[in-house]
């Protein structure tokens, strides 16, 4: 979760939506992400709302978020069904964090089963976990099979030591891979490994390495993000004392046509800017509900939710989380109604992403004169346009900010 939340009115202790926002419930894809505040070390680059076991001492342990989070769920159902209809069962779910793993196969399944005992579960909803290399073993990933785990996300990285030291990652060189089989052994069709590219002190042959690592393990899915140095970071005060140098814009260009076109190569396609799969069933479908205007519940210390048009986002501290719903409050802290001209910029921005593109439609008449030209500027695909979309071009992907401020 951001470290700063963003501005918005004062959620009501009960945790009531609007009765705009459930018109419609259950026609839009649902899902449900948990957020797990908890990780072993605080890496130098992140900025999630995550703490320590030392952070936390003896307030907002395991066993009070666990309980804490079987609270909102059952919360949420009744929020949803306050406007008489069905509530909708979930599609996807999504554990991130933090370190889900750090709870362990047995406490991740039993957040399925309050997921499936609140919300309930479509017959082939898609179940996903973050989890990092070290705190996974063959064992913990039979576990997560048999707790109803249909996909694993693994925090890689990079491959490289010296890449791997400067974010302050805590897993050896190797982990990651080996984790990543040992999943695909224990069941696991779709596994994904995480990649962050323009770490100071990394290299092309770096990278090169990191990719082939990748597809020696044999995953169907990769996801790899540009390093951004965050506010308020280890990373941050770093770059600010000059002990490290800020990611160059255009050397991160350049690793992003390394990684698409080595995954390319071997099947894996992108499907959104920063995400690739060998076909749609490899897909993430529950970041594709964000990113194609779905609705969601946000459970957890500082998770995001969005229904209908409303935005809310919870307490951020475990303890103070744990305490509000123990006392049957709602953990929302604030809430804001996004109104019809909100929604359409945001879908411009999420929508734009991915490889199907925004339709033409969405844009008001100066914003299709913006995609035209950006077409001619060779960032937007011209046939995609003449057929009523917007999809990025391979040289719009590295551009795709500056895209979606031309057509708004």
């Amino acid at each position: 979760m951001p470290s700063q939340p963003p501005p918005g009115e004062p959620a009501p202790p009960d945790g009531s939506l609007p009765a705009s926002a459930l018109t419609g419930l259950g026609e839009r894809p649902f899902g449900v992400y948990v957020h797990v505040p908890f990780c072993a070390t605080r890496c130098g680059y992140c900025d999630f709302n995550t703490y320590t076991a030392d952070e936390l001492g003896s307030s907002g342990g395991f066993a009070d978020w666990l309980d804490g989070l079987r609270a909102e769920l059952d919360l949420g159902a009744r929020t949803l069904a306050a406007g008489g209809g069905t509530v909708p069962a979930a599609r996807t779910v999504f554990v991130g964090g933090g370190t889900p793993s750090l709870l362990g196969a047995e406490r991740l399944s039993s957040v399925v089963s309050a997921i499936r005992d609140s919300f309930g579960l479509t017959a082939d909803a898609e179940i996903t976990t973050e989890s990092n290399p070290e705190s996974t073993s063959p064992e913990f990933f039979a576990g997560l099979r048999e707790g109803g785990y249909t996909r694993v996300s693994l925090g890689m990285q990079s491959a490289a030591e010296h890449v791997l030291r400067v974010l302050e990652r805590n897993h050896t060189p190797g982990r990651a891979v080996t984790a990543a089989r040992e999943a695909r052994a224990a069941g696991f069709d779709h596994v994904n490994l995480d990649l962050i590219y323009g770490t100071p002190g990394e290299t092309d042959d770096d990278l090169r390495a990191s990719l082939r690592a990748v597809l020696d393990a044999g995953v169907d899915h990769v996801s790899a993000y540009s390093l951004i140095v965050e506010d308020g970071t280890a990373m941050a005060r770093k770059v600010r004392r000059g002990e490290l140098p800020m990611p160059d814009e255009d050397v991160l260009a350049d690793r992003y046509e390394i990684i698409d076109s080595t995954l390319a190569e071997v099947g894996l396609r992108w499907y959104e800017v920063s995400n690739w799969a060998t076909d749609d069933a490899a897909r993430c479908a529950h970041n594709l509900g964000y990113w194609q205007g779905g609705d969601w519940w946000g459970a957890g210390p500082g998770a995001h939710s969005h229904v209908g048009g409303v935005r809310w986002w919870n307490v951020k501290h475990p303890a103070r989380y744990s305490a509000l719903l123990a006392e049957g409050r709602s953990p929302a802290l604030a809430r804001e109604l996004l109104d019809a001209e909100d929604q359409r910029v945001e879908r411009i921005m999420l929508e734009l992403r991915v490889a199907e593109g925004l339709a033409l439609s969405a844009l008001t008449a100066d914003g299709v004169l913006a995609a035209k030209q950006a077409a001619e500027d060779g960032l937007l695909r011209p046939e995609a346009l003449s057929a009523g979309r917007c999809v990025l071009t391979d040289r719009g992907r590295l551009l795709a900010d500056a895209v979606v401020q031309r057509l708004l």
